[in-house]
């Protein structure tokens, strides 16, 4: 008799579909990643300001 996958374990979701199911995921990082990025490029313009004379 051929073995046969077990039916009762359960099919494993990917990684990505469970981050696209997560709404609260999504929240986090729709507010942190522009935070991050927007303090990341301030951070570069106030170091490419020319020092005064």
């Amino acid at each position: 008799m051929p073995q046969e996958e077990n039916p009762q374990e359960p099919e494993r979701i990917p990684f990505f579909q469970r981050v696209l199911e997560n709404p609260f995921l999504l929240l986090f990082l729709g507010v942190v990643v522009p935070t991050v990025f927007y303090i990341l490029w301030g951070i570069m313009e106030i170091a490419t300001i020319p020092v005064a004379q």
